[in-house]
């Protein structure tokens, strides 16, 4: 009803405002009296002393094109002359009157009056006519111009007929196309053309269902996303996913997302935008990352998890899920730019939910979508859509937020925006984390339920996640089991962490492939070298090593088995052995621990746990909290970088050294060099 009044350009009165929506009959004209009056409680509309209807101006400018009408005829001819204005009359067969403003009058009263601009268009030519009528129908182009103008522009065809007697109005500086005034699409469309007038929602088939059902399928429903959640933001945690150029995360990287953590895209794009909303994540640089709020996140129970998210969600300025623009192209995550129909969208959802009786539902939440449009007009709903607000619902449903067809008790404390009321929601409906892992002799671990931080680690650090959801499954082979060996584990630290974890004993199946993957793993090392001296006296190569000078070289005598590679590790692990990196002396094995958005220890040498250090041993051995968190983090060797000598000593023993290691590595006597004569 509002937007029919913005097209009638208040003020208007209450019969032509009727008449545009019909609202001919008695009932229809209480429905509309009701609906004033529900405005004028709310200072949108009101009459004035002249007894017209008035409208503020900001629901005014609410939309762009009301009806799909244009401006008025008046006001598109603001900045027309009094010479045009004649012109337009003496091509519609009216004599013009003197001054410019009775000429503009006469012509909005040959305008308002539909059969005679009838009659004019049914004298005009066919291409004109066929012109006027598609632009009847169609909504306004919005035109933004750059740049200069054309100076001589080529009109449409038939553009020139209807310009000269103002039913196309044309810029003064001819920017855009030509406009159609509000009066003559009116009159083209037509008087059994009016504007829709739905003052009750519209009906929807609904079903009982019992409270005890709708709790049961949110919390299972909230449950399997607080676990897809950890699981996402877990492998971000381990590798920081890459940004586009142009902003956001592609869909390589979410595909790549959703496989490391068994989760669709729907899902990763959903957790990964509630979670930078959240501050979970940031960006850092070419890369999204956790800050150092996800640490405190990730040690939480799972309710207190998913009411973070659930939160985020709720007060989300655009809708995660949605993979494609309005054109078709494709979106990136957490590249989207805001909207303020989507946080309407989403309210209008749970208005339209919570207005359904109780103990009823929906039979098809596909229902709602015309529900949302209803509640709130201006909400967002994508073109690209073949239902009205199906991402929305789909949304809602992921979280637990509708469920069987009607509003949750976490829908209704998310409307009422009680933050307290929806975590004692949260914390009934979401069973806490599981801390133990039914370890199978089919060499699998299975846990029911969301599994806690530190045995999600420990699983992923030593077997394969298959499965997610309300069941998550693990299965140990000798290349996972490897795997943990490789981060500096040794296979006493690998059961016995199993062992704290499992329901039972520990299976001996898992045991002998522990056994056997240690036995033998590290029969093959791998030692860096940044150069290899060889010669043929092994006295001097002997006198150098020993040399007190070149002691900081860290210089080593190979074995007289060992043989060089140039292959380097990875053609190793091709012929099925896994080298053992082991440091050398002087060195540490050091645990990256994966840096975070704004944390100031990030990357400072101190921050690092060492086994050689009491930190580091504790670590390792009993799990320290910053260290063991993921169990199955990539290690690097720390080398000490040699040290330049403060002084160069210019000795007779060190000038000998120096002379022998710039001889060629040759049997043979090279001759003397004698510098060449002059000519």
């Amino acid at each position: 009803m509002a937007e029919a009044l913005a097209a009638l350009r208040a003020p208007a009165s209450r019969d032509a405002l009727a008449e545009l929506l019909e609202a001919a009959d008695d009932e229809a004209a209480r429905e509309l009296d009701a609906v004033l009056e529900a405005l004028a409680d709310h200072a949108l509309v009101w009459f004035d002393g002249a007894g017209k209807l008035r409208m503020a101006g900001a629901l005014r400018h609410a939309w762009d094109a009301p009806l799909g009408l244009d401006a008025p005829l008046e006001e598109l001819l603001t900045g027309t002359t009094s010479d045009e204005l004649r012109d337009m009359l003496a091509a519609l067969g009216v004599k013009p009157p003197g001054t410019k403003s009775q000429r503009l009058a006469a012509l909005a009263e040959h305008h308002g009056d539909p059969e005679r601009v009838l009659s004019v268009l049914a004298e005009a030519p066919a291409a004109t006519r066929k012109l006027l009528e598609d632009r009847a129908g169609a909504r306004p182009a919005r035109f933004i111009m750059c740049g200069s103008p054309d100076p001589d522009p080529e009109p449409e065809p038939g553009a020139r007929w209807a310009l000269d007697r103002g039913l196309l109005i044309e810029d003064r500086h001819r920017y855009g196309p030509a406009r159609m005034p509000a009066e003559v699409a009116l009159a083209l469309r037509g008087p059994g053309r009016h504007a829709p007038f739905q003052p009750v929602p519209p009906s929807v088939e609904r079903v009982s269902v019992a409270p005890v059902d709708v709790d049961r399928e949110a919390s299972a429903v909230a449950s399997t996303f607080a676990a897809g959640a950890a699981s996402v933001l877990s492998v971000c945690s381990t590798t920081a996913p890459a940004r586009l150029r142009s902003g956001g995360i592609g869909a390589r990287e979410l595909a790549r997302i959703g496989k490391a953590a068994h989760a669709d895209d729907a899902v990763v794009r959903l957790v990964l935008e509630t979670a930078y909303a959240a501050g979970l994540m940031a960006r850092n640089g070419d890369h999204v990352a956790p800050t150092g709020a996800y640490d405190a996140w990730a040690e939480q129970e799972p309710p207190e998890q998913f009411a973070v998210l659930l939160q985020a969600w709720w007060n989300l300025a655009l809708t995660p899920t949605r993979a494609r623009d309005e054109d078709g192209k494709a979106l990136p995550a957490l590249g989207a730019p805001p909207c303020n129909g989507c946080v309407q969208s989403r309210h209008g959802l749970l208005a339209a939910a919570a207005r359904l009786p109780a103990g009823h539902g929906v039979r098809v939440t596909a229902d709602l979508g015309p529900l949302i449009a209803w509640h709130r007009p201006f909400a967002d709903c994508s073109l690209q859509e073949d239902t009205p607000f199906a991402t929305v619902i789909r949304e809602a449903e992921l979280l637990g937020v509708l469920a069987r067809g009607a509003l949750s008790a976490l829908g209704i404390h998310l409307r009422t925006g009680d933050p307290e009321a929806l975590g004692v929601e949260c914390r009934r409906l979401l069973p806490s984390a599981t801390a133990t892992a039914r370890l199978g002799a089919d060499l699998t671990a299975v846990v029911t339920g969301t599994p806690s931080t530190r045995l999600a680690a420990l699983l992923d650090s030593v077997a394969d996640r298959e499965t997610s959801g309300t069941a998550s499954v693990w299965r140990f082979s000798a290349a996972s089991v490897r795997r943990a060996l490789d981060a500096g584990h040794t296979p006493e630290d690998i059961a016995a962490y199993l062992a704290a974890v499992a329901a039972g004993p520990l299976p001996q199946p898992l045991s002998y492939l522990i056994a056997d993957t240690a036995r033998g793993h590290g029969r093959v090392r791998i030692a860096p070298a940044a150069c290899v001296l060889h010669g043929d006296e092994p006295a001097l190569l002997a006198e150098l090593a020993a040399h007190r000078k070149l002691a900081k070289l860290g210089l080593r005598r190979l074995a007289p088995a060992g043989r060089r590679c140039r292959s380097g590790s990875a053609r190793l692990q091709g012929e099925g052995r896994r080298p053992d990196r082991r440091p050398e002396p002087g060195e540490g094995i050091r645990r990256l621990r994966p840096e975070r958005v704004g944390d100031p220890t990030a990357g400072r040498p101190g921050h690092d746990s060492r086994p050689g250090t009491v930190r580091g041993r504790s670590a390792l051995r009993h799990g320290h909290r910053g260290d063991r968190r993921r169990v199955g983090e990539a290690t690097a060797v720390h080398r000490r970088p040699p040290a330049r000598p403060r002084h160069r000593h210019r000795s007779g023993h060190h000038r000998r050294v120096r002379s022998r290691l710039r001889q060629p590595h040759s049997t043979h006597p090279q001759p003397p060099r004698t510098r060449p004569a002059p000519p």
